[in-house]
């Protein structure tokens, strides 16, 4: 398989998080690439030119990192990352965390290219406050509060997406304003599929 990523996708950390977890990284070639470019060879692969993007070994072309995620689960090794017991809470903390890297995500993106009055918009101010509100609802969180670190789907978005808000964000300054999801959010995070994917 051949996935194609950069170091600084929240997005594609996932997929890489997922690959590890499943024993799949041996099999997959990580093409490093830059989707805004204009004669990016992602390009040539998908015309959304978003990453991460893998193709399969029989050469389908997937987006999407929980679509990406809901693949290599069924065909890789291991425990599952959509565990049927816990399905729903599970898909619960997915969602939470994907919205969460989406508004962190589209926050750097606007003072990126807009600066920080972007801010200040009616979509600065909520995707502002989406993060504001994620955050604390995680906090308080029936899995975080019962201590729950299993590496799910839900805990490997929800671990990602406050890394992400970490290393783009730090003014959140979530780890110490939030105890309890810190600490969760530290056990997960334990183990090679983590340690070997941190942002650049």
């Amino acid at each position: 398989m051949q996935l194609y990523l950069n170091t600084s996708s929240p997005y594609a950390r996932v997929v890489r998080v997922c690959l590890y977890e499943k024993k799949l990284m041996e099999r997959t070639e990580l093409c490093w690439c830059d989707p805004w470019a204009v004669d990016s060879e992602l390009l040539q692969i998908t015309p959304l030119s978003r990453i991460p993007t893998l193709v399969t070994d029989d050469g389908d072309v997937l987006t999407e990192s929980l679509l990406i995620a809901h693949y290599l689960d069924v065909v890789g090794e291991g425990p599952s990352l959509l565990p049927s017991k816990a399905l729903a809470e599970t898909l619960e903390l997915a969602g939470l965390g994907q919205g969460l890297m989406e508004a962190a995500f589209n926050v750097v993106i606007g003072r990126k290219h807009g600066g920080h009055e972007v801010d200040t918009t009616l979509l600065g101010q909520r995707r502002l406050k989406a993060i504001e509100r994620t955050l604390a609802t995680l906090n308080a969180h029936p899995g975080v509060l019962a201590g729950n670190v299993q590496r799910t789907l839900g805990a490997i978005v929800v671990a990602v997406a406050l890394a992400y808000i970490s290393f783009r964000l730090p003014a959140f300054d979530w780890p110490n304003r939030y105890p309890t999801l810190h600490a969760w959010q530290a056990k997960v995070v334990e183990g090679e599929s983590f340690a070997l994917t941190t942002f650049e």
